[in-house]
């Protein structure tokens, strides 16, 4: 059996990714909370290129997770769910890079 998708728009491009039905809306809450900070970060016009937005967006995502991690112990289940976001999100920047390229 396949694993379902789900499709993401984020900056105008829409990206297709596999995720587990349990999991879809907490994925397009990321994809719509990456949209809008890469949005942000290409509307103050102090970066160009997708790939470099798309690097500063994940900086800043990384950023504020690291200080909220601060101040609060995940669970081993919230571990996991931010892991898997990540990996769909590394995947979706290497599947963007390689449309770039060809």
């Amino acid at each position: 059996m396949s694993t379902p998708t789900v499709v993401l728009k984020i900056l105008d491009k829409e990206y297709q990714v596999a995720c587990p039905l349990e999991e879809q809306g907490a994925l397009m809450q990321a994809g719509q909370y990456l949209d809008k900070q890469m949005r942000g970060i290409r509307t103050s016009g102090k970066v160009v290129g997708l790939e470099r937005i798309a690097v500063m967006a994940a900086l800043n995502i990384s950023y504020e997770m690291l200080q909220n991690k601060k101040h609060a112990t995940p669970s081993e289940a919230e571990t996991a769910a931010v892991k898997r976001i990540n990996d769909k999100a590394e995947e979706t920047l290497h599947r963007c890079r390689q449309m770039d390229i060809s």
